[in-house]
């Protein structure tokens, strides 16, 4: 008799569950998600970098000031492309531009790591477009 209750409890329970797991994949489908982490990852792998005890570290600008602008615009374009997918090209066009920028200025773009996940999260958040309401089926008149 217990057996059948706990059941009965696990089957009221699943629903739920499968509702609010429904609900996070529509939210994050909804925006360039995976772009905006993969961008938000490569700033800051890019920023870890710029503080790696290595003698060989490439510093442009007043005091590597283009150093840590970058980085941290890279860190702030992943998040707000997933805050505001509506501004996705620009975000995703400012991401790829410095990204480019990175290997010049931030340690060869966070030694070629955070400069990749920073240009394919930017080329996946220039190709994503939102998915399309299905359309209610009209009923046509009939003569």
């Amino acid at each position: 008799m217990t057996a059948g209750r706990h059941e009965a409890a696990e089957a009221a329970e699943a629903p739920a569950v499968r509702r609010s797991g429904g609900r996070w994949r529509r939210w994050r489908r909804g925006r360039p998600f995976t772009a905006g982490v993969l961008v938000a990852l490569g700033g800051a792998e890019i920023l870890v970098t710029l503080r790696a005890p290595l003698g060989v570290l490439l510093h442009v600008g007043p005091q590597g000031l283009a150093a840590y602008l970058v980085p941290v615009v890279l860190v702030l374009c992943g998040v707000l492309l997933i805050a505001t997918p509506q501004q996705r090209v620009f975000y995703a066009l400012l991401t790829l531009v410095l990204g480019l920028l990175s290997w010049l200025t931030s340690n060869l773009g966070g030694f070629l790591v955070g400069m990749l996940l920073a240009l394919v999260g930017g080329a996946l958040a220039f190709a994503w477009t939102p998915a399309k309401q299905p359309r209610t089926a009209r009923s046509a008149p009939t003569p």
